[in-house]
């Protein structure tokens, strides 16, 4: 067997040499690669291997399987080298001067990762500073500090990915809260943009893996009207226009009182689609008074200091700004849908 795989590898390396157009490698390819006739494909499908020993089996299989990848990759070089070869030429030609020239791709940024800047900006422009946290966090800051409760549905399996160790994957940057009031006591002006992870089903507005950007402000007499001026800041920014929303009642461990600020949907206008769930209304913002608990795990006096946290989904943003009518698409990995967001910022 060992002498008919040489003999087959010298004639496709002779050949694919004399080769200089690309029907020419092609030819070959077909002549030793073709699933109906192939010499190499006649050779392994014409194999007898029941009457073989178990180790003849296998050292004939190795062969044959080692001489049809030698045959794949020698036509895939020699398909490179005449269409390198043919582009050279084509350059060396006549060039004409009226002719526009090549169109240089340049690269797009990720929407998400644009509004990530554009929210950096305003905050830091607004005394924030901008802190990173953990996409592997541990139970004690991610619930346990957050004043969630052990039989909270959150902490189960159907909702978070829990690590073989006992560590988790972020369910959202309110996680970093309790690490950065540790480390930078108070007053404190700060955001965590970063990526989160939760174990449930996907649908054009939710997503396993989703990027949230998460406001912390700790001071002496902080109330809801300093909130609700942040986020008026905020919005005119991001949407550069007037955009309705409504604040409601919400509940979430980690603050009291707690609400949940509404965005008119963009890709609806408020009529109603499948983003929305023909409500007219995105879930953009939950956000809230820090709760005392939350303060003292951090090492602040709720007597004497206030606060507001809020959680902006930065990938729902990027819907809302862009008109993106599915939330699948920012992980898609299809260049034509990044192709329409501009190279900067």
């Amino acid at each position: 067997m060992t002498a008919s795989t040489d003999a087959l590898r010298q004639a496709i390396v002779e050949e694919l040499a004399a080769a200089q157009e690309p029907h020419q490698v092609e030819e070959v390819r077909v002549k030793y690669l073709g699933q109906k006739d192939g010499a190499v494909t006649l050779l392994i499908r014409g194999t007898d291997y029941s009457a073989l020993s178990r180790d003849d089996r296998r050292a004939v299989g190795n062969d044959l399987s080692a001489i049809k990848t030698f045959a794949e990759e020698a036509v895939r070089d020699a398909r490179r080298r005449v269409e390198t070869y043919a582009a050279r030429q084509r350059r060396r030609g006549i060039v004409d001067l009226t002719l526009p020239g090549e169109r240089v791709n340049v690269g797009s940024i990720h929407p998400v990762n644009t509004i990530q800047m554009l929210l950096e900006d305003t905050f830091r422009s607004l005394g924030f500073i901008v802190e990173q946290g953990y996409e592997v966090e541990t139970e004690y800051y991610n619930f346990d500090a957050l004043n969630v409760p052990r039989d909270h549905p959150a902490r189960d399996m159907q909702d978070t990915f829990w690590l073989d160790n006992g560590l988790l994957l972020r369910t959202h940057t309110s996680a970093t809260q309790v690490r950065a009031m540790c480390k930078h006591g108070t007053p404190l002006r700060a955001i965590f943009p970063g990526r989160c992870f939760r174990y449930e089903a996907t649908d054009a507005s939710h997503e396993t893996s989703f990027y949230q950007c998460e406001g912390l402000v700790i001071d002496r007499g902080v109330t809801v009207a300093n909130l609700l001026a942040v986020m008026q800041a905020l919005l005119v920014q991001v949407f550069e226009r007037d955009v309705s929303v409504r604040l409601r009642p919400g509940y979430f461990p980690f603050v009291e009182p707690g609400f949940e600020l509404d965005l008119t949907c963009l890709i609806c206008d408020g009529s109603g689609c499948r983003v929305c769930k023909q409500s007219g209304w995105v879930e953009l913002m939950p956000c809230g008074m820090v709760h005392p608990r939350v303060l003292q795990a951090g090492g602040v006096d709720p007597d004497t200091h206030s606060g507001f946290a809020f959680g902006l989904g930065m990938t729902r943003l990027a819907m809302m700004k862009y008109g993106i009518p599915d939330i699948r698409l920012f992980d898609s990995g299809d260049w034509r849908f990044y192709q329409q967001f501009p190279a900067t910022v």
